[in-house]
């Protein structure tokens, strides 16, 4: 008695890699995230080298860790892969108080995020035509 095979939530030709977590606000996050959405894996991965942003590293590993589950785990062409999906999600807010005048405090919030990619490998007739 085992149980029953989960089926899988992507298609075939997909591969996911999903980073908890991240230091940093998810709208920091996703003005990178946006930057590589739509674009193939190479090109990708050259945009988030040169890119100054802080969040750039961490998404260039994630879709590292994208690229490698195709290969790896899926056996996708590696060269025929593009970015499909980059989404970010807010994670918790540390709530912390800076002191203020008077005796006051204000409230600094320290944001955290989710970041999900989806590599896709196109199909031979997109590419054709």
């Amino acid at each position: 008695m085992s149980k029953n095979k989960t089926v899988r939530r992507f298609a075939d030709n997909e591969a996911v890699a999903k980073v908890y977590n991240l230091k940093g606000s998810p709208r920091r996050l996703n003005l990178v995230a946006q930057m590589i959405r739509g674009l193939p894996v190479q090109p990708a991965l050259s945009h988030l080298r040169l890119s100054k942003r802080r969040a750039a590293h961490d998404v260039r590993k994630a879709l590292q860790s994208a690229i490698a589950n195709a290969e790896n785990n899926h056996q996708l062409d590696v060269d025929r892969l593009y970015v499909a999906e980059a989404t970010v999600g807010r994670a918790f807010v540390m709530k912390r108080f800076h002191a203020r005048a008077r005796g006051r405090g204000a409230r600094v919030e320290k944001f955290w995020s989710h970041l999900r990619l989806v590599v896709r490998e196109q199909n031979q007739q997109k590419e054709n035509a």
